[in-house]
């Protein structure tokens, strides 16, 4: 089985999670609706594209480790809701589409409070397939997409842009359990085992054995409904710890 390998590393990342009232946290590992939307920004789908998009996040596999765990950071924000109208010479945002837009919709009156979580100085190792593998795109073609994007690319939210290119490579493995270890550790990993995650199915059943030391089943709640923007649906993953093989130059 084949599988790109990728590096997620940036000032700040942010794997959002469940947003509760003004507050939005950040979970410890990428999640499948993420993933899905950064190779589908490099491959240049459109949001009103969502049946590819769907697609591709039905057929993503992945399973990431964290190299670096970097520190929580929480930024207060301030966010004023005007539109073109109340604001007719200004309130310009930045898009990844090289053109900037404004809003259009709804006015609010007040200001808006936000709360958002980031993971600064952290790496992530993440290890990737497609199933059906041959069918488009393939993982050639989102090789080069990653290599060459459509749009600039971002982790998580558009503030976030890597620090380093974020395709490393390629690799064989049984498993993505297996492709995740042989990955060398980042040349800036933490020491000691590192935390990973990886999906429960692959031939084990859910009570079947452990593949590490105190792995466990956690509920992850990170598939997408594309088409009505709206997070949806539940899986498992294990999460555990890996030795993978020393450090490298990054180069």
């Amino acid at each position: 089985m084949r599988f790109l390998v990728l590096r997620l590393e940036a000032p700040m990342i942010s794997f959002g999670t469940t947003a509760v009232d003004h507050r939005r946290g950040t979970q410890r590992m990428p999640a499948l609706s993420m993933l899905t939307g950064l190779i589908g920004n490099a491959l240049g789908y459109r949001h009103e594209e969502s049946a590819r998009t769907q697609r591709l996040q039905e057929r993503l596999q992945f399973a990431s480790r964290q190299d670096r765990a970097g520190t929580e950071l929480r930024d207060f924000q301030t966010v004023d809701l005007g539109n073109a109208q109340t604001f007719p010479a200004g309130a310009f945002g930045w898009t990844t589409r090289g053109a900037p837009e404004r809003r259009t919709g709804s006015v609010s009156a007040s200001t808006h409070i936000r709360e958002r979580d980031y993971l600064a100085d952290a790496v992530h190792t993440v290890v990737v397939a497609l199933e059906p593998a041959d069918e488009e795109p393939t993982l050639e073609r989102i090789a080069e997409a990653l290599r060459r994007p459509a749009r600039p690319l971002f982790l998580g939210r558009k503030c976030c842009l890597p620090a380093r290119p974020l395709l490393e490579g390629q690799l064989e493995g049984e498993s993505l359990f297996e492709a995740i270890r042989q990955v060398p550790r980042d040349r800036r990993a933490d020491a000691g085992p590192l935390p990973a995650w990886w999906p429960a199915a692959g031939g084990q059943h859910e009570d079947g054995p452990t593949f590490g030391k105190g792995d466990r089943l956690i509920p992850t709640y990170d598939q997408r409904d594309w088409a009505n923007q709206v997070h949806a649906g539940r899986r498992l993953l294990r999460h555990g710890t890996v030795v993978p093989t020393e450090a490298h130059d990054g180069t």
